[in-house]
C-alpha cells in the first residue's frame, strides 16, 4: 500500500523531522523567516498547532492519562507499541513533501540541549509512560533510541534528506536553503504590503532571540 502520494497543490511542502533536542525547531524557524523575507507566503504547521488538540493533550499530560494509542489518535505523534501497518493506514491520506529533512544528532547531544536551562526531563518527554526505566534519563535514552531507529529505517523508504544536526546553526541553515532553493522556482512571491504584513506577523510570533534580521537577505 502506498502510504502517501504526490500532491497537486501549487505550493511547496517542506517537512522537518528529528528527535527532541535535534535543533529542528530552530532550523524551521530560521527557514520560515528567510522564506518570508524572500517574498514567499508561508503557512507553518506543527504537531500541536490546533488549539483544541493542544488543550486536550495538555490536560491529559498533566494527569498522566495519555496512552500511546489515545495520544496518537488525538494529535498523531506518539506511536510507541503501535502496529506499523495501522500507522501507515492512518496516514495514507497524507501528501508527499517536496523535501523531508531529518536532523540526525547523537542522543547525548540532544539530551544536553534539552537540559540547558532546566534540571529535569518531563514525564512524556522522557518516555516514562512506556515503562522502559524508572530513571528519567535512562528512559529518555531508551525511548529516543527507538525513535532514532524508526527514522533511520525511513531514510531510504521515504527519501528523507539527512542533515547533520551537530554542525553550527548557520551552516545547517545555509545547507537547508541550498537544498530547497531549486524547488522555489516558479512559486509566486508576495509584494509590497503583503510581504510587510507577513514579516510583521512573524516578528510578533517569534521571540526576539529568534529574529535574525540579517537572514532577510541571506542565502
Amino acid at each position: 500500500m502506498e502510504t502517501y502520494g504526490s500532491h497537486v497543490y501549487p505550493g511547496r511542502l517542506f517537512v522537518v523531522e528529528g528527535v527532541d533536542g535535534s535543533g529542528k525547531s530552530t532550523q524551521i524557524a530560521l527557514l520560515r523567516q528567510w522564506l518570508i523575507s524572500e517574498g514567499y507566503a508561508v503557512f507553518f504547521s506543527e504537531w500541536n498547532s490546533s488549539p483544541l488538540v493542544k488543550k486536550t493533550t495538555s490536560k491529559g499530560k498533566k494527569k498522566q492519562l495519555l496512552t500511546p494509542t489515545t495520544f496518537s489518535l488525538i494529535h498523531a505523534t506518539d506511536f510507541a507499541d503501535l502496529d506499523r501497518q495501522w500507522v501507515r493506514e492512518l496516514y495514507q491520506f497524507a501528501v508527499k513533501p517536496t523535501v523531508a529533512f531529518y536532523y540526525r544528532v547523537p542522543l547525548e547531544v540532544s539530551l544536553s540541549r534539552i537540559l540547558t536551562g532546566r534540571n529535569e526531563l518531563k514525564y512524556y518527554e522522557a518516555g516514562l509512560d512506556l515503562g522502559l526505566s524508572h530513571d528519567p534519563y535512562e528512559s529518555f535514552k531508551l525511548f529516543q533510541e527507538r525513535i532514532v531507529g524508526e527514522y533511520e529505517s525511513m531514510i531510504d523508504e521515504f527519501g528523507l534528506t539527512v542533515m547533520d544536526a551537530t554542525l553550527p546553526i548557520p551552516e545547517q541553515q545555509r545547507r537547508m536553503r541550498k537544498i530547497i532553493r531549486p524547488y522555489l522556482q516558479g512559486v509566486r512571491r508576495m509584494r509590497g504590503s503583503a510581504k510587510e504584513t507577513a514579516w510583521a506577523g512573524l516578528a510578533r510570533e517569534m521571540r526576539p532571540s529568534h529574529i535574525d534580521v540579517s537572514g532577510r537577505s541571506g542565502r
